[in-house]
C-alpha cells in the first residue's frame, strides 16, 4: 500500500501552508477583528454548531459519564505525550533551548517510568510541560496574525494559526518515526480527549454556542483575546530571545 503521508509530501504541505499564510497574511491588529470573510466563516460556523449538537455534544456526554475519571485522566496524558515531541521541535524553531530539554526530559520520563505517557510522573518530579505549537512559532519569527477563519470541524482560528496547524499535522516527529498503522495512535488518543475537554467545558462553550445572543460573534472574540494573551504571555520567559532586538542596545 502506497502511504499518503511519506515524509516529502508532509514537508510540501508544510511549505504549502506557510505560502498560504503569506498570501493572505495582513499585519497584527491589537484588539481590533480582522474578519473579511464574515459571511463564509459565519456558514461554516454554523455547520460546525450543527455538528456539535447532533454528535460531538452527544457523545462527549457519553463519553463523560461512562468513562471513569482515571480512565479519562491517562487518555489525556497519553494524548499530551504524544504531542511533546512536536512541541520539542518547535521550541527548538523558537530557540528556546530550555523548553526543549524542558519537553524532551518530560517525554523520556513519561514515556518509561510513566508507563508511555499513561501517568504524568515527570509534573510530579517538577516538570511542567511547556506545550507549543508551530503557529506560536510564526508568531515568534514575526509573521503577521492574518484574518480570522473559522475552519471545519476544529473552529475558530486565524490564517496564521491555521497554517501552523497544517505543519504540525505534517511535521509531527511521531507520524514521521512510527510506520502506520500505529501512528495513528496519537489521533486516537487526541480526539478521545477532545470528546473529555468538551465534556469539563460544556457549561462555559454551552454558554457561548447556545444561550450567547451572536454565538459567532461570541466565539471570535473570546478565541482571539485567548490567543493573543497566549502568545503574547509566551514572551515573558528566560527562553525568549527575539530574532530582531539590537544585541548593543543595552550600550547606547
Amino acid at each position: 500500500m502506497i502511504r499518503v503521508f511519506t515524509p516529502k509530501v508532509r514537508l510540501l504541505c508544510a511549505l504549502v501552508g506557510v505560502a498560504l499564510l503569506g498570501a493572505c497574511a495582513t499585519p497584527d491588529v491589537g484588539s481590533q477583528i480582522d474578519d473579511p470573510y464574515e459571511v463564509t466563516n459565519r456558514a461554516v460556523h454554523a455547520e460546525n454548531l450543527l455538528l456539535d449538537q447532533q454528535l460531538v455534544r452527544p457523545v462527549s456526554n457519553a463519553y463523560g459519564t461512562s468513562v471513569p475519571g482515571p480512565m479519562q485522566r491517562g487518555i489525556a496524558n497519553v494524548a499530551s505525550n504524544l504531542s511533546t515531541p512536536s512541541d520539542v521541535l518547535n521550541n527548538l524553531l523558537q530557540v528556546r533551548l530550555g523548553q526543549a530539554a524542558q519537553n524532551t526530559s518530560r517525554f523520556l520520563v513519561n514515556s518509561t517510568v510513566g508507563f508511555f505517557g499513561l501517568f504524568d510522573v515527570a509534573s510530579a518530579m517538577g516538570i511542567p510541560a511547556a506545550p507549543t505549537d508551530f503557529g506560536e512559532t510564526l508568531y515568534y519569527w514575526r509573521v503577521p496574525e492574518g484574518s480570522y477563519a473559522v475552519l471545519p470541524v476544529v473552529g475558530p482560528s486565524t490564517s496564521r494559526h491555521a497554517a501552523g496547524r497544517l505543519v504540525d499535522l505534517a511535521l509531527n516527529p511521531i507520524r514521521s518515526a512510527v510506520p502506520a498503522p500505529e501512528s495513528t495512535v496519537g489521533t486516537v488518543f487526541g480526539v478521545a480527549d477532545a470528546f473529555g475537554t468538551r465534556y469539563r467545558n460544556a457549561e462555559l462553550i454551552d454558554s457561548v454556542l447556545y444561550e450567547s445572543a451572536d454565538s459567532y460573534a461570541q466565539a471570535r472574540l473570546l478565541y482571539l483575546q485567548n490567543r493573543r494573551f497566549q502568545l503574547r504571555g509566551s514572551e515573558v520567559d528566560d527562553d525568549y530571545f527575539d530574532p530582531y532586538e539590537d544585541p548593543y542596545a543595552d550600550f547606547n
